[in-house]
């Protein structure tokens, strides 16, 4: 087996300072959201797509995978939210295999009431702290490590880019 070839300090130093900022602030924002919605940031992150979607609905499969979640976890996710009556599941028409999740009213109310409420946090712990320059800076550099990701990885790293033909069988 080959020699992983190990981060220098200071290439560890900024690797673990983007995990402690990541879940630093993803844990302050889901709790923020809980406390004041009664929205998980998983609920959130659904609902926010949904919105964003024509006719606030999108393939199961493709929702899963813009959110980066397992379809087993997706599921489970999906049926409580639909317990709850923030979404409805329906069968695609043209495949009998796939189905959309759709948002429903109050899962449009729960966002319109949530979105505020979390934008003001994002802004407070994300957006104020640092200069416009910064912000464009942070930008271009998470829009280059996202092209990089979305592109799929390198067989040399161990994780295997998805084919077309795995994109092509989604519903």
């Amino acid at each position: 087996m080959k020699q992983p070839h190990w981060l220098t300090p200071d290439e560890q130093e900024a690797w673990r300072s983007f995990i402690r900022l990541q879940d630093k602030l993803i844990g302050r924002l889901a709790r923020g959201l809980q406390t004041e919605s009664k929205l998980s940031a998983a609920d959130y992150t659904v609902l926010v797509n949904l919105t964003d979607a024509p006719a606030g609905r999108l393939r199961f499969l493709d929702l899963a995978k813009t959110v980066e979640w397992e379809k087993s976890r997706m599921s489970h996710h999906i049926a409580r939210m639909t317990k709850r009556g923030l979404v409805t599941r329906e069968e695609c028409a043209d495949d009998g295999r796939g189905a959309f999740v759709v948002i429903t009213q109050t899962g449009r109310d729960a966002i319109t009431t949530a979105a505020p409420l979390h934008v003001r946090a994002v802004r407070r712990l994300f957006i104020d702290p640092l200069t416009p320059e910064e912000l464009i800076t942070f930008a271009q550099l998470s829009k280059r490590l996202l092209e990089q990701l979305e592109n799929g990885s390198s067989p040399e790293d161990g994780f295997t880019p998805r084919t077309q033909k795995d994109r092509d069988i989604d519903c």
